[in-house]
């Protein structure tokens, strides 16, 4: 089924696009809201195949006996980096890039705040390592 999503996916894209197209032409403040709703439809077309990602991450973090703390923040920095970029984005689509900076900021802080746990283990275990 992969490629026939592709396929969908690309011609509701290219459809979206060809709206926007007209729209930005009559001036139309409605663009925007068809790139958020766009993005939106795009999303809840991949939330099967995004829900199977993680079910076999989990499996193999099960496996690996990998604490699951570790691959859920992973997933979680993952999905704020998707969410981040889409929304800066939009917001840059939208004529506000200033505000993408800024959404782009919160997003690498974010990251980092979660990443601390993860990167303190690492240091600890190599420290353990060293006699």
């Amino acid at each position: 089924m992969g490629k026939m999503e592709i396929f969908q996916i690309v011609g509701l894209g290219l459809a979206t696009v060809i709206m926007l197209m007209v729209l930005n032409e009559q001036k139309s403040v409605f663009g925007i809201y068809l790139v958020i709703a766009f993005g939106v439809i795009i999303f809840v077309l991949m939330m099967d195949k995004i829900s199977a990602i993680l079910a076999v991450f989990r499996e193999l973090a099960n496996k690996a006996e990998v604490n699951l703390i570790y691959v859920t923040t992973i997933f979680k920095v993952v999905g704020i980096a998707y969410l981040t970029e889409f929304s800066a984005e939009i917001c840059r689509d939208a004529g506000s890039s200033a505000i993408a900076a800024k959404i782009e900021l919160a997003g690498k802080i974010i990251i980092i705040t979660l990443a601390i746990p993860i990167l303190v283990s690492i240091l600890e275990a190599i420290l353990q390592l060293i006699p």
